[in-house]
């Protein structure tokens, strides 16, 4: 780690490709357990609520305090403090640093705090505003106000967990960051597992106790962040320097921000309240199915666009555009080849992959199906939700907030006008194929803008890699179906384990093929994350 008066130059070491590869395999490894223990997360759940009235409701419950933490906290607060802080860090040392955390930990501690108390004091207008439907059905509305009012208090929790989270990445640190998480995973399973079959000796609810180790696992989320940041000299104090400038910066970027990061989260919140409309298990099957999809975007688009950020807000601040241009097509090729063959994976495995995971306990066969349509549609959006997790942030490196606000903006018109249509068409279906449309189309106009910005994207490069990516993805594809069917007829039969073989077979036979196309087209890419992950296997086994 540099010292805190370290010059700009010290820090020119830690952007080039080879570092974002290794910091985005560093960031891999962590996510990757947290969306293990989120997928074990949402076992639960389907387990012992299936896709029923509990689980819409807290669905919905949660959605509410969410929409208002991807909106300010983890969104717009994100995009604008990682770049300010990080060129803290480059130009003035760690003590401005630190007190500049400080005062945004204080800022949002203070406004956040004054939203839990109005949302849970207005919870019932604001769920019959956004879930008028469940009144139909008896208790269902009453159950998702009582639980809103538990788990809103999570948006302070997890709004400083994600100033803490930036302030991590800012110093090279990644791991513990992406695992934090995990600590809301853990909280939901291990107080789920303990609690809910003594539900009723308790008095409650089994679905209160979800809510309850919602909040829990908010507070693990700050617990397992601060030793780290505390290691690297970090101090909270209770202070609020109105006239530091780079709390003002924040600010600026946040002001015209606040729809700029979350499309996508506003888009799933517009799909939820459309989904309350369509009946009992539209919502939970909406949500499962973007769970699933998610999952490659936490593990490659976030953890790519994780790690370039800070890089790239260190050449901003140094004014170094050429290599600016070329850490973004570096990302934005990595992530195209370990997101196109997930799109085509997921598309054609939707069903045994929701299958295996949740058709257990009260999740059945009918909730399998309906999962596995929404997420085939799902995940066509998937490029275009990695996109804008990449290049979003650079807006906000460059002081161009204003672009991905006005784009993202546009986006939710679109989305909403494609949801509503479609909706009448296809049912539920057609909200996640309205979300992924929209989502190309918000990555498209901002990719297009960026171009214009930073005078280039070295476009020839990323198509290059993107035409090569295509072959390989859709000759994976085709065995991945082959493989699928001969499974089927090999080892018949719905037992879980016969359930499981056939699909990590499948898996397996997709990613072999995978590598050898992606070795034969010589894909840059493909050497780069195969090295990535083996050398991560060679640290972890040394």
């Amino acid at each position: 780690m540099p010292d805190s008066d370290s010059p700009a130059e010290a820090h020119k070491s830690q952007g080039g490709p080879p570092r974002l590869a290794r910091s985005a395999g560093v960031f891999g490894v962590a996510t990757i357990t947290s969306r293990i223990l989120g997928l074990a997360r949402d076992q639960v759940i389907a387990y012992y609520f299936g896709a029923g009235d509990a689980n819409d409701a807290f669905r919905v419950a949660s959605r509410i305090p969410n929409l208002v933490r991807d909106l300010f906290a983890e969104g717009a607060m994100s995009a604008a403090f990682v770049p300010t802080f990080t060129r803290q860090l480059t130009l003035q040392g760690r003590e401005r640093s630190w007190r500049l955390a400080s005062s945004v930990i204080n800022a949002l501690l203070i406004v956040t705090g004054v939203i839990v108390v109005f949302g849970i004091i207005f919870a019932e207008p604001l769920v019959r505003l956004f879930a008028s439907e469940f009144s139909a059905v008896p208790g269902k509305i009453e159950l998702t106000i009582y639980l809103t009012r538990i788990v809103f208090p999570f948006l302070t929790l997890v709004a400083v967990a994600a100033v803490l989270m930036g302030m991590l990445n800012s110093l090279g640190h990644f791991f513990i960051p992406a695992l934090s998480p995990a600590m809301f995973n853990v909280a939901v399973i291990v107080m789920s597992l303990a609690f809910i079959p003594f539900s009723s000796s308790l008095g409650i609810q089994p679905i209160t106790i979800v809510a309850i180790a919602t909040l829990v696992g908010g507070i693990g989320q700050l617990a397992i962040q601060w030793p780290p940041l505390s290691r690297e000299g970090f101090r909270y104090r209770l202070v609020l320097d109105v006239k530091d400038e780079g709390l003002h910066r924040v600010l600026l970027l946040m002001g015209p921000g606040t729809l700029g990061m979350a499309a996508t989260q506003i888009n799933v919140f517009v799909n939820t309240v459309l989904a309350t409309g369509e009946g009992t298990g539209a919502v939970s099957w909406l949500d499962f199915a973007f769970r699933l999809m998610y999952l490659p975007i936490g593990l490659f688009g976030v953890s790519i666009a994780t790690a370039a950020t800070p890089a790239i807000s260190r050449m901003v601040a140094e004014q170094d555009f050429a290599r600016i241009r070329s850490t973004l097509a570096h990302a934005l090729g990595l992530m195209l080849f370990l997101n196109l063959p997930a799109t085509i994976g997921l598309m054609v495995l939707a069903r045994p992959i929701v299958a295996v995971i949740f058709q257990h306990g009260n999740f059945t066969e009918a909730d399998t199906i309906a999962t596995a349509a929404a997420l085939q549609l799902y995940a066509i959006g998937l490029i275009g939700y990695s996109i804008v997790r990449i290049i979003s942030p650079t807006f906000y490196a460059l002081g161009r907030s204003r672009i991905p606000v006005m784009v993202s903006a546009g986006s939710v018109l679109v989305n909403i006008a494609l949801n509503v249509t479609l909706v009448r068409i296809l049912g539920y279906r057609g909200l996640a194929l309205g979300t992924s449309i929209t989502a190309i189309i918000n990555a498209s106009v901002q990719l297009f803008l960026l171009r214009r910005e930073i005078h280039g994207i070295e476009g020839s490069r990323i198509a290059a890699s993107f035409a090569r990516v295509i072959i390989a993805s859709a000759v994976m594809g085709a065995v991945t179906w082959a493989a699928h069917l001969l499974m089927l007829d090999m080892l018949p039969g719905a037992a879980l384990s016969l359930q499981m073989i056939r699909l990590l077979v499948t898996i397996g036979a997709s990613l072999a093929v995978l590598a050898a196309v992606a070795q034969l087209l010589r894909i840059q890419e493909f050497a780069e994350a195969r090295d990535m992950v083996l050398g991560r296997l060679k640290r972890m086994a040394g």
